[in-house]
């Protein structure tokens, strides 16, 4: 592997057991925050760009599985295998509200208006609690077919995308309806499923591919064979021009998007690759693993490609051209009037 590519990361430690779930806020006034969940029970929140922790939600009696921030980075909330979500203030770390469920609970995520969140696990069940009225009964969605793995919303809270623990597909719930009105097939149970911060792409990690969809038609955009069995895959955010991928190997890679040529990747974790995630900006990425910690590595200049490098190489070459044109005509000059 070529030396450059070899970047020291920012150490995360914290978490007495496997981090397992990672999440980046939206960029707020007060910059971007990332929350992690962690079999230790305490989900923690860390400034998104230094990685200094803030503070550590206290209260959950088991493994936390999932973890979300709204976009305003006010309220966090977590999924547990103590049989709950909670609803967090991400100011103060305090317990907003406990939403009790009947088995453990894998999943959770807010919706786009910050009004509902979504949970789902092993009873099969997506529930909708209205977050403005929490101790009314949750709205439950059609049965998933399996033990619910990942969730995410779609289309401005109009559409549910889940996985399964114990089947292969995404499925898509239309929330208006509360039916599964179509599945994205694969192979392999999906470990992870990203919706790209376009809106473009769905990201899927199942086995040892990574895929991406249309998220609008539903399209295979593009499937690529990794090197190892990956439990997470992330699109970098602002150009969309390579990914990230992280599983039993205990390696970061990062892909060219439209190409999946491998270039780069990033070794520190002692452990497989629970989790990986691009910061809102795409100038990080954090990555969560066995071994207890979280990594940020920083998008190196040579990953970056054309879209970045290329003008400001460019520019230099013409000014060096440029210097070397102007030097060449003094030193003719010079000798002009040496000559006479």
């Amino acid at each position: 592997m070529d030396k450059k590519k070899v970047v020291a990361p920012l150490v995360c430690h914290g978490h007495s057991r496997p981090v397992v779930d990672l999440y980046y806020s939206p960029i707020t006034p007060d910059g971007f925050f990332l929350v992690s969940a962690s079999k230790d029970s305490t989900p923690m929140l860390r400034n998104g760009e230094t990685g200094d922790w803030i503070g550590t939600f206290q209260g959950h009696k088991g493994a936390v599985w999932s973890c979300c921030l709204d976009k305003h980075a006010l309220r966090a909330a977590s999924a547990s295998a103590d049989f709950s979500a909670k609803l967090w203030d991400a100011l103060t770390g305090d317990v907003l509200h406990s939403f009790e469920h009947k088995h453990i609970v894998r999943a959770c995520a807010f919706s786009e208006d910050t009004h509902l969140l979504l949970t789902g696990g092993m009873e099969k069940v997506l529930r909708i609690f209205d977050l403005n009225r929490p101790d009314a009964p949750p709205r439950e969605i059609e049965k998933s077919p399996g033990s619910v793995r990942t969730l995410a919303w779609l289309h401005s809270d109009q559409t549910i995308l889940g996985s399964c623990t114990d089947m292969g597909g995404v499925r898509l719930w239309d929330v208006r309806t509360g039916t599964i009105v179509r599945t994205l097939e694969t192979k392999s149970s999906v470990t992870s499923a990203e919706v790209s911060q376009d809106g473009r792409y769905i990201t899927t990690a199942d086995g040892s591919t990574v895929k991406f969809w249309d998220a609008n038609h539903f399209g295979l955009v593009k499937s690529y064979d990794m090197p190892c069995i990956v439990e997470s895959a992330s699109l970098e955010p602002k150009f969309g021009n390579k990914f990230i991928a992280g599983g039993e190997d205990m390696w970061i890679h990062v892909f060219d998007f439209h190409t999946g040529a491998e270039i780069g990747c990033n070794k520190g974790h002692h452990g497989p690759v629970h989790c990986v995630r691009f910061s809102p900006g795409g100038e990080s990425y954090a990555s969560g693993s066995e071994d207890g910690t979280i990594r940020i590595w920083q998008t190196g200049p040579e990953q970056d490609g054309s879209a970045s490098n290329g003008p400001s190489q460019n520019i230099k070459d013409v000014v060096n051209e440029v210097t070397n044109q102007m030097r060449n005509v003094l030193i003719a000059e010079e000798e002009k009037t040496g000559a006479e």
